[in-house]
């Protein structure tokens, strides 16, 4: 008996920037008339707030500070309480 192998078939996602806005309905419109185009969405970009004292963007730096208290958490290294009012005080509030 012959094997027979299929592919499932892969979409790729084609990302365009579009700096005059009047534009963007156009665009879109454009896209979607192209072969083999199955969905065209607008999104707008998401604004970046930018802290000069430590040069970062402050989004990447809330992400890598998730991203170090899932380790943290999944280390073990984690800091308990005893109270709500323990907490505070050590936080210096």
């Amino acid at each position: 008996m012959a094997t027979t192998t299929t592919q499932a078939p892969v979409e790729a996602q084609l990302l365009v920037s579009i700096s005059d806005l009047s534009m963007v309905n156009d665009i879109k419109k454009a896209i979607s008339m192209l072969k083999g185009v199955t969905k065209v969405k607008k999104q707008r970009t998401k604004t970046r707030i930018y802290d000069p004292e430590t040069g970062e963007y402050m989004n990447d730096r809330a992400v890598r500070d998730i991203e170090q208290a899932l380790d943290d958490a999944k280390h073990g290294r984690l800091k308990t309480y005893n109270s709500v009012d323990e907490f505070f005080k050590e936080m210096g509030l």
